[in-house]
């Protein structure tokens, strides 16, 4: 029987940013080798223009994007869960490998300030790929 694919689940407050782009980068890297999700404690009605407009410049489309909220079978069907500044709100279960990632919100913020939380998030992607195995 073949190993199933790792499954990462990416939780920020609005999941219009943060998780967002953490979520395409792992997809768009993974190449179908693990299974990606994301989500909000309060999400926003949409994603962030500044973040897709960061991603588009390497090659990576989020426009169609939408915000989820987080429930628990989103955690529960993971096996890793990375916040980036939800805070306590993200239930937390027995067998889970809970990461935080300490990012700048990108809320509200232009394309400037964006790019070095893009380029965050992707080395922080690039280091969890490696560490990824199938289960």
């Amino acid at each position: 029987m073949p190993d199933s694919k790792p499954s990462v689940l990416f939780v920020c407050v609005h999941n219009a940013g943060r998780s967002q782009m953490a979520a395409a980068f792992l997809t768009h890297l993974a190449r179908g080798r693990v299974e990606v999700r994301s989500a909000g404690s309060a999400p926003a009605a949409s994603v962030n223009p500044a973040a897709v407009q960061a991603m588009a410049e390497v090659g990576i489309d989020i426009s169609a994007e939408i915000p989820k909220v987080l429930t628990t079978g989103a955690v529960q069907a993971s096996d890793v869960v990375i916040t980036m500044g939800c805070g306590d709100t993200c239930p937390v279960f027995p067998g889970k490998k809970y990461l935080d990632w300490a990012l700048e919100d990108p809320a509200g913020r232009g394309i400037e300030s964006v790019r070095p939380i893009r380029d965050q998030i992707e080395r922080h992607v690039r280091s969890l790929l490696s560490d990824l195995r199938p289960r």
